[in-house]
């Protein structure tokens, strides 16, 4: 393969205190194991945005397909400012190269499918991340993953071979080796998850 391999990446799981609590989630096996194979782009959307560390928690609040981010115990709402930031953030990721990312499990910014929505009727739901949701949206092909799936060694290898098969598509494309389908731009003619 022609180039690194790029892959997106929640920064408090290369081990640096960005957390708000100052903290760090480290994953010792993608950093250390695999870092020599990847060039990891660290990604954190609170620091990035301009939250200092420590800072007051944030939780999502609302209704589930369009939740606010608010301070957990002030109630400030920061959704709008984020979510400029967002755009801003993406519009600069398109041209990077990534092949794939890995969120933080749980968080308000990058939590796939398990970050808590606290709804209007009290209820809790289970959803995405404001970050990690406009990501997907935002490039529908390219392989993403939540950070604790990948201690499952056979969702690790899944990714990891999708995250191949996307940069060597695009590989192809670039040279002109092969179309991607019209209307789409050239990425991958079917999802990988």
């Amino acid at each position: 393969m022609n180039g690194p391999i790029r892959i997106g990446i929640s920064t408090c799981l290369l081990g640096y205190r960005v957390r708000y609590d100052g903290d760090h989630c480290l994953d010792t096996i993608l950093r250390y194991n695999l870092g020599e194979l990847i060039e990891w782009i660290p990604v954190c959307p609170e620091v990035e945005c301009g939250f200092p560390v420590p800072r007051e928690p944030m939780i999502l609040s609302g209704p589930p397909k369009k939740p606010r981010l608010i301070t957990r115990y002030s109630g400030k709402d920061y959704t709008e400012m984020f979510m400029e930031w967002i755009l801003e953030k993406t519009d600069e990721l398109a041209g990077s190269g990534l092949s794939g990312f890995i969120f933080k499990s749980r968080s308000p910014s990058c939590g796939l499918g398990d970050t808590k929505i606290y709804t209007p009727t009290g209820e809790i739901v289970r959803g995405n991340g404001l970050f990690a949701d406009s990501f997907r949206k935002r490039f529908p092909f390219i392989p993403v993953q939540n950070s604790e799936y990948l201690y499952e060694r056979s969702k690790m290898v899944s990714f990891f071979r999708s995250v191949i098969v996307y940069k060597k598509w695009k590989e192809f494309l670039s040279r002109g080796l092969v179309k991607g389908p019209q209307g789409l731009q050239g990425p991958l003619p079917f999802k990988m998850t």
